[in-house]
């Protein structure tokens, strides 16, 4: 069987591989694209999107609970049809895919519904024999959700899980202290479920700026979530209808309803071929990339979370529009910065950051000066609630140029895009001091930080 020849074959169609793919039919190339599952890969099915329709969904919850506080006529736990809560989510799914599959059509993108493996440096083969050869190969094969190996782990369950719930769990642990457990922490609690914590560690998001993982902590205690730091899950089991939870330093009450693991993601490596082909892995099983996505098999590029690398929607996006504007699009030296990424985790209040945190800083410049501000959001204040906003900003060396904002509050996710670039374009703790605040709003004392 002769092999069919295009110009890009991209393996993978989330959102590294849909990126690759209409931007090199962009610059006029024959693309091929493998996916043999729904359009829009783990943050269009399983990820950021339905997280954020639940996330607004909570939200909602919260400020109805702020509502009632300040005089509205509303029921202290007002009542969720969870169906009907699904069922809007996945339409609005339904339709990124049917806008999708519109633009491959227009682009001319073929879209093959198959697996696909690595014959040779420039050969893809699909599950029925088929092969397509290419100048241009690139891995998009995205990441999955892992289990920890320990006794009675098939109880539990995954992120993955939790999108196919069809109805509210009672009491729920997640195991787990990155933003995956925050979030669906806060989700769960603002919709109604008791939520308990197990973090391994002794804080929240290590990643992250650790003064902000403390008053986060704190909110979500006082939103009612339980956290138990240094607690170590030994196996699980059932007890009636329900999931027993052996720990080490845990609570005293470890029964639960319902399981969710949220101890890391994985890169879909497995089956790829790539062994065969002679493409390099790290210690962690990503495949190794240099800062051009160039695999270690010339012609073979790499994009996304299956990389290891700042495993964000938007960095797949914005390497593989970059990778195809260097081989397709003349432009040499094209490639993503990887430094000053702005990410959000979507608390409740969110937590937003770019740049380096406190400590980072620390180790990196030999001055650093931070600045503060802590305080109650006026929609709290007014409806009597109890959460606080803290945001931080680190500056370093003698003109205060700002390596790092860290936002912890209401808007944080929306407030900073605009001062990501400010700090991408290398802007001074003096020049936001120069700024006017706009007042009333919390974003305002970006600029007010003392």
């Amino acid at each position: 069987m002769s092999a069919r020849s295009y110009d890009v074959v991209v393996l993978g169609g989330g959102s590294g591989g849909l990126a690759a793919a209409f931007r090199a039919a962009s610059y006029g190339a024959r693309v091929a694209m493998l996916e043999p599952a729904a359009l829009g890969g783990t943050c269009v099915n399983v990820g950021c999107v339905p997280k954020k329709a639940m996330w607004l969904a909570a939200d909602l919850a919260e400020r109805i609970g702020l509502a009632r506080q300040m005089g509205f006529d509303l029921p202290a736990e007002p009542a969720l049809a969870w169906p009907t809560l699904i069922a809007r989510r996945q339409q609005y799914i339904t339709n990124i895919h049917a806008s999708y599959q519109k633009r491959l059509d227009e682009t001319g993108v073929v879209r093959i519904s198959s697996r696909g493996h690595l014959v040779d440096g420039n050969t893809v083969q699909c599950e029925d024999g088929t092969q397509f050869k290419a100048a241009h190969i690139v891995i998009a094969t995205g990441a999955h959700p892992l289990k920890p190996s320990l006794p009675g782990a098939e109880l539990g369950g995954v992120s993955d899980d939790f999108f196919a719930l069809r109805e509210r769990p009672g009491r729920v642990a997640l195991v787990g202290g990155g933003y995956i457990a925050v979030e669906l922490a806060g989700v769960l609690r603002a919709l109604g479920s008791e939520v308990a914590l197990l973090v391994r560690g002794q804080r929240l998001l290590d990643k992250f700026d650790a003064e902000l993982a403390d008053q986060l902590a704190e909110n979500l205690r006082l939103q009612g979530v339980e956290l138990h730091f240094g607690c170590q899950l030994q196996a699980l089991e059932k007890q009636g209808g329900r999931i027993a939870a052996e720990l080490r330093n845990g609570p005293e009450h470890a029964v639960f309803d319902t399981v969710l693991f949220a101890t890391g993601r994985g890169p879909n490596t497995a089956g790829l071929g790539l062994e065969q082909a002679g493409v390099a892995l790290d210690g962690k099983g990503a495949i190794s990339v240099d800062e051009y996505q160039n695999t270690s098999v010339p012609g073979i590029y790499a994009v996304g979370d299956v990389t290891g690398r700042v495993t964000l929607t938007p960095v797949a996006i914005a390497a593989a529009r970059r990778l195809m504007d260097r081989v397709l699009g003349g432009q040499a030296q094209a490639r993503l910065d990887y430094e000053t990424i702005p990410s959000v985790v979507f608390a409740h209040p969110p937590l937003g950051t770019v740049g380096l945190s406190e400590e980072e800083a620390g180790k990196r410049f030999g001055r650093i000066s931070t600045y503060y501000s802590r305080f109650r959001p006026m929609l709290q204040a007014l409806g009597q609630g109890e959460v606080r906003s803290l945001f931080k900003m680190v500056c370093a060396g003698e003109e205060e140029k700002v390596v790092g904002i860290h936002l912890l509050g209401e808007g944080a996710d929306e407030i900073l895009q605009g001062f990501a670039v400010a700090v991408k374009a290398g802007v001074t703790r003096r020049q936001l001091e120069d700024t006017v605040a706009i007042h009333p709003t919390s974003a305002e004392e970006v600029v007010l930080m003392r």
